[in-house]
């Protein structure tokens, strides 16, 4: 029998969303466990977190004494999961970007076989709502970017809205991953993909925060440029583009 599924809600200056995020996983996924990752937020996030946990046996805060990224934050959490025997590990935004709701779908198509499954954007039937022109572009750029350097199919590269098999996340090394931002979650697809594990995309709509601030800055999309080609062309891990991408990347797509 497979492990619970866990929830990893990494959050910085989320006191405004945080409980609400937790009381939409609560609802959606009542059998899973709901792991906070805080970074010292100093609008109180911690405090809020810790008072959720206290009523709620299903629900635990690591607190993290400095801010060190999202991508940090998130393997510290992987890490914890996978040590407590976690079956199914979703990455999900703290700030209601993604619809708790949609958990269940993600979960399903893990549970029916694949290794890791994306919400995606950018397939038939997902979409962002409230976004203005330039984001709307910045993020197709950057899709479309980490495409073409890699070589891939997949249609949404840098969401962050995914389940994994506790197996992925050992096979790929998710907790050594070193990026942040956009980039840590275009590096996990590409470990998974060049691991010759299955990868499905399933339609999320991604809706604007209602509260607090982006935490998308100029440093992430900056790093992004970079690690991409990066890892694309480190040693052992190059293949041609023209390449079949049977073993590298099976991917489905669900519409």
């Amino acid at each position: 029998m497979r492990g619970p599924a866990w929830v990893i809600l990494p959050t910085y200056n989320e006191a405004g969303n945080v409980e609400a995020a937790v009381a939409g996983l609560r609802t959606a996924v009542a059998d899973a466990r709901v792991l906070i990752v805080d970074d010292a937020s100093p609008d109180g996030t911690g405090a809020i977190a810790d008072r959720l946990a206290a009523a709620d046996a299903s629900v635990e805060v690591l607190h993290r004494g400095v801010k060190e990224g999202l991508g940090r934050a998130y393997a510290t959490g992987f890490a914890r999961a996978l040590a407590a025997g976690a079956g199914y590990v979703v990455e999900m935004d703290a700030d209601l970007s993604h619809d708790p709701a949609d958990v269940p779908r993600l979960l399903e198509r893990a549970r029916a076989g694949a290794d890791l499954v994306l919400g995606s954007r950018y397939v038939d039937g997902g979409g962002v709502q409230e976004w203005d022109l330039v984001r709307r572009v910045l993020s197709h750029w950057g899709c479309a970017y980490a495409r073409a350097v890699l070589g891939l199919r997949i249609r949404d590269l840098t969401g962050g809205f995914k389940c994994f098999r506790a197996e992925t996340l050992e096979a790929i090394d998710a907790v050594g991953a070193r990026a942040q931002g956009y980039a840590f979650q275009v590096e996990l697809t590409w470990r998974a993909l060049q691991h010759g594990l299955r990868v499905e995309e399933v339609p999320i709509v991604f809706r604007e925060r209602r509260r607090g601030e982006s935490k998308m800055s100029m440093r992430i999309a900056l790093e992004a440029a970079w690690r991409v080609p990066a890892l694309r062309f480190a040693p052992g891990r190059w293949r041609p583009l023209g390449e079949p991408a049977a073993a590298a990347d099976p991917l489905m797509h669900e519409g």
